[in-house]
């Protein structure tokens, strides 16, 4: 059994990628994410990795781009404003099919915002953020060891199925500490790299990196074969937590730290005897639509609450998977305010008492 250690979340991050067999860091700093470029720039060189602070966030996603054409496991990470930077070096990099983690340690915005947690990029992470008909895997940890965890699973994700990989954090996360295990993993069966730029001595035939189809018949052919794709990751890569959920009067809907929060109210409120469940997507894209309309369906189940760090983004997503079956309320708070679970509690309250 690996020995557990106290991390920082940042630091963690930085150090399952390396352990993931990530060699290649690019990025650029911004807080609250700099201890994972900090990181990474003290340890990818003891590996034979390498580090480079880009320039501009805009370099480091293209920086991404030509590592990740070469076949290397490489990530870059940033906060709310510096991966809209990324976005369209993120959306060259889908178009390309290239595997890569981009990891957002998420604060309030819009604009520069500030500097404390927020859930407000979920549009941006979920809807794909740049230009074209795009997906990313989004992965959203609620701990710092399932942060570790997911990073992992990331990269073997993103090699899977050659696309990218967000693992979207909030500054809670990455500055809170807790200890962590760097677990033995089984190993997933991953294709050969066969259409990575490594050199050609006409041995085989040549790879080219590009998502540029200028005969308009040519990339609708290539859209379709990225879709197929999609659709297969919607089959075979959905993660959710479902806790307390039966017999519920009202299920919560919340994720990431959030999501934490959540579970002090589920406590709090069975011992006023209200019974509320939690669904918790672990991936915000492929979203768990199947588990709400499973859950939902339950005679006991009076509504659905969605509970962020936003004015209301993921509720999008619970409305469609709800699918009319319960009525969907939203709480929310913004701008780096983190919701208190009595304000929760609250909420719970008024939905069953018709006040909502």
């Amino acid at each position: 059994m690996a020995e557990k250690v106290l991390m920082k979340g940042n630091e963690a991050i930085g150090e399952a990628a390396i352990q993931a067999g990530c060699k290649y860091f690019f990025g650029y700093p911004i807080t609250p994410q700099n201890e994972i470029p900090a990181y990474m720039a003290k340890k990818l060189p003891k590996v034979g990795g390498c580090f480079v602070q880009a320039e501009s966030e805009i370099a480091a996603i293209n920086m991404v781009y030509g590592a990740a054409g070469a076949g290397a496991r490489v990530m870059t990470s940033s906060s709310s404003p510096g991966i809209s930077l990324k976005q369209e070096g993120i959306s060259y990099i889908a178009g390309a099919e290239l595997p890569c983690l981009v990891v957002n340690i998420v604060r309030g915005g819009p604009g520069l915002g500030g500097i404390q947690p927020a859930q407000s990029d979920y549009f941006q992470a979920t809807r794909g953020g740049g230009h074209g008909d795009y997906r990313m895997v989004v992965l959203a940890p609620s701990t710092v060891q399932e942060a570790v965890d997911l990073v992992m699973d990331g990269f073997d994700i993103a090699d899977m199925y050659r696309n990218p990989v967000l693992l979207l954090g909030d500054g809670m996360l990455g500055q809170m500490m807790e200890p962590v295990e760097f677990k033995e993993r089984k190993p997933r069966q991953l294709p050969e790299k066969t259409w990575a730029a490594t050199g050609w001595k006409g041995d085989r035939p040549r790879s080219v990196i590009n998502s540029l189809f200028i005969d308009p018949a040519e990339l609708e052919r290539h859209n379709i074969k990225l879709q197929a794709k999609y659709d297969t990751i919607e089959k075979e890569e959905v993660r959710y937590e479902a806790y307390n959920t039966e017999g519920a009067q009202v299920i919560i809907a919340s994720y990431g730290t959030t999501s934490r929060i959540v579970k002090n109210v589920i406590d709090d409120a069975a011992r006023e005897g209200i019974k509320i469940g939690l669904i918790r997507p672990i991936t915000l894209w492929p979203f768990p639509k199947e588990i709400f309309a499973k859950v939902v369906g339950q005679q006991t189940v009076k509504a659905v609450l969605a509970v962020e760090m936003s004015l209301g983004q993921m509720v999008d997503d619970v409305r469609l998977a709800v699918n009319g079956q319960k009525p969907v309320y939203f709480y929310g708070r913004t701008g780096g305010m983190v919701p208190r679970p009595d304000d929760i509690l609250r909420q719970v309250k008024m939905i069953l008492g018709g006040e909502a």
